[in-house]
């Protein structure tokens, strides 16, 4: 991989990451502790919204983002 940093990591993974973070969510809530999953889907969605801000913002300029 040509480009090792964060954010093209995030960005190849985010799909494996929202997941992730999803599975954490519903542990979280199986354990009773809705507040603490509010927040992790908090930032799934941070992320999922962040990736499709990203996503617009590259088509408009003619720019292919790889999915």
């Amino acid at each position: 991989m040509a480009d090792e940093s964060v954010g093209a990591l995030a960005e190849l993974y985010l799909g494996n990451i929202l997941y992730a973070i999803e599975l954490a969510a519903l542990s979280l809530t199986e354990q009773g502790k809705p507040d603490d999953a509010a927040y992790y889907r908090g930032i799934g969605r941070a992320l999922a919204e962040a990736h499709g801000r990203a996503k617009s913002a590259a088509e408009g300029e003619g720019i292919p983002l790889t999915e």
